[in-house]
């Protein structure tokens, strides 16, 4: 299991903060208004790219089931890198999970997100 760190939200940049605060109550309207117009979203290693593909799939991800969010952590890697790793229960196979958000910012915006499991 995770350990929390001690990151603030309000230390994450505003554009992560506001991502990640659309995407828990799954708002693909105000979540995708964060992203770059090239950004690559990768989930599971499955690439979504462009505005179209990755609209699709912040409207669509997890929509199957019911879930909860908490954000366990997080952390800067430098200016343009963060992550953060949230904590999701549910009604998805296995019921818990924990994955790491990584963001890589350009100007403002997210252009890329990788999804992956956070390691054990």
């Amino acid at each position: 299991m995770t350990q929390h760190t001690d990151l603030p939200s309000d230390l994450l940049p505003t554009t992560v903060q506001e991502f990640l605060a659309a995407h828990v109550v799954r708002d693909a309207d105000t979540a995708s208004s964060f992203l770059a117009e090239d950004a690559v979203i990768v989930d599971q290693d499955e690439t979504f790219r462009g505005r179209q593909e990755t609209y699709a799939f912040l409207r669509d991800a997890g929509s199957e089931f019911a879930y909860t969010t908490e954000r366990i952590g997080a952390h800067r890697v430098d200016d343009a890198h963060w992550v953060v790793t949230v904590r999701l229960e549910g009604t998805f196979p296995g019921g818990v999970a924990e994955l790491d958000y990584r963001f890589t910012l350009r100007d403002d915006r997210i252009a890329e997100l990788v999804i992956a499991n956070h390691p054990a």
